[in-house]
């Protein structure tokens, strides 16, 4: 569960309360992509907010093209899509003229 693997894969590790399953999930070097299901959305979203990865779907929700998309940890920096990855290719000015 701590290696970042490609390809269709699911790894189930069994937990008791939310912050154990909180505590595994942030448990690795990596932070690419990472799931949270559960019958109640509010709370389902309040855990997800809580876990270090650059995207996090909630339940059954699609992934939204025009958002930033990117890793935390060892899965890298920087972000493609949306507007953050527009602003790689941006240089920022700031002149101060007292």
């Amino acid at each position: 569960a701590r290696e970042e693997i490609f390809g269709p894969v699911l790894s189930v590790i069994a937990y008791d309360t939310v912050d154990e399953a909180l505590a595994i999930a942030n448990d690795t070097p990596y932070g690419l992509n990472a799931a949270v299901w559960g019958p109640d959305k509010e709370e389902a979203s309040k855990v997800a907010a809580a876990v270090l990865s650059g995207n996090v779907y909630v339940n059954d929700s699609p992934r939204d093209v025009t958002a930033p998309f990117g890793g935390f940890k060892d899965s890298g920096i920087g972000r493609e899509g949306g507007k953050d990855g527009m602003l790689e290719f941006t240089e920022p000015q700031a002149i101060f003229n007292a």
